[in-house]
């Protein structure tokens, strides 16, 4: 099954839910996309970026200790080893390049983890485009390296008080930005979510993530993976690896939200698996919320999956039976993170962790012979300060 995308939406998801000046803006945008994505020259000068610059194709490790652990046979795709260290340089980079395309020389963005915010901030530096970052006090907190790194790259991090302080209240603010400064301003947006055709743009442009994997596997293990495991916050790194095997229904898609202190506790960002449809953000999807429509607030040890949504395409998914979406806790989490570390010496961002520690959690059920496919969104070193903190190396 391929998801068709039809006026803006995955089945009923998605959609544009946004005050009426947006959507002037919106439709350039999408003429634009659809416009340089039929161009061969904006194609070849984001694969060059993607080369030269990000550090493509990122290689398929494997991780023999990990899968004697598991009992299965582990395969990494390695998106910590990307020029900034995460996933999000390969939408940022192509968004960049979109923005130039069509005059516009200031970028908004928010960001949670901060790895968007500094993927943002250093396409931004390359291209010679003002960058302001919305970033909530929250996450400034925990992502003091980001922070630096952001401000190193020349741009302005702007820290969000209101709320929760987190990645709903981050995006609320670059909205309203935008809605002010439509006029010379590009919303560079760090995941899935959205008015259409941020989606569907979005998606497109992480899907070099499963292109390269799907042949990587083909290679190195001659066969399909059995399953294809990845986080999902607002869910832009799963949906790039997800998307090259969505017709292949042998293989599983599993998404790993976060379960944060617990289901029981309310105190966590699960929104497919304990939320309801409503709109959030511009965008018709699962989110939490309560009887009334309030969104309620997130909670999760890791800020890039502290968000109480998701992208209309995994509501889409899930509704459909294509993907299945499960749930890690916060400590469960942080045992996934010790896990990869101490076995593969690679130290994953704390958002990777919960995809690594579901599958290790889950070990009764794989088959010796089973390939799992894990996608390492991101590494590590933002959140060391974090994990010293809770006291994770004294365990």
């Amino acid at each position: 099954m391929t998801t068709i995308v039809e006026n803006g939406r995955f089945g009923a998801f998605g959609g544009r839910y946004v005050p009426e000046t947006l959507i002037p803006a919106l439709d350039a945008l999408a003429a634009a996309f659809e416009r340089a994505i039929a161009d061969l020259a904006f194609t070849r000068e984001v694969d060059e970026m993607l080369s030269t610059y990000v550090g493509r194709p990122t290689p398929l490790s494997t991780a023999p200790r990990l899968s004697e652990a598991v009992g299965a046979e582990v395969y990494l795709k390695r998106e910590d080893l990307n020029h900034t260290g995460s996933h999000k340089i390969n939408n940022t980079v192509a968004q960049a390049v979109l923005a130039k395309r069509m005059g516009k020389r200031r970028i908004i963005a928010e960001t949670g983890a901060g790895q968007h915010g500094v993927a943002a901030a250093t396409v931004c530096a390359r291209f010679g485009l003002e960058c302001v970052v919305y970033m909530g006090e929250e996450d400034i907190r925990r992502q003091t390296l980001n922070v630096y790194r952001m401000r190193l790259l020349d741009a302005k991090v702007v820290p969000v008080t209101s709320g929760t302080r987190t990645l709903k209240d981050e995006t609320s603010e670059a909205i309203r930005d935008w809605v002010t400064n439509v006029n010379d301003s590009y919303y560079l947006i760090g995941s899935v979510v959205g008015p259409s055709p941020y989606p569907r743009m979005v998606r497109e442009f992480q899907s070099v993530i499963g292109k390269e994997a799907r042949g990587q596997m083909l290679a190195a293990a001659g066969r399909l993976p059995a399953a294809v495991v990845a986080c999902v916050g607002g869910g832009s790194n799963a949906i790039g690896i997800f998307h090259a095997f969505e017709s292949d229904a042998e293989v599983r898609l599993i998404g790993v939200e976060a379960a944060g202190r617990g289901f029981e506790s309310g105190e966590h960002s699960a929104s497919l698996l304990k939320g309801t449809p409503g709109v959030l953000h511009g965008s018709y999807s699962y989110l939490l919320q309560d009887a009334d429509g309030q969104v309620h607030p997130a909670h999760s040890i890791s800020a890039g999956l502290d968000y109480p949504g998701v992208g209309p395409e995994h509501a889409f998914l899930k509704d459909s039976g294509r993907a299945s979406y499960v749930a890690v806790t916060d400590d469960e989490a942080l045992e996934g993170f010790r896990l990869l570390s101490r076995l593969e010496g690679i130290i994953p961002a704390l958002e990777t962790a919960h995809a690594i520690a579901w599958v290790a959690k889950n070990k009764e059920t794989w088959a010796a012979d089973d390939a799992v496919l894990i996608c390492v969104s991101g590494r590590g070193d933002k959140d060391m300060a974090q994990v010293t903190e809770l006291g994770l190396l004294d365990r």
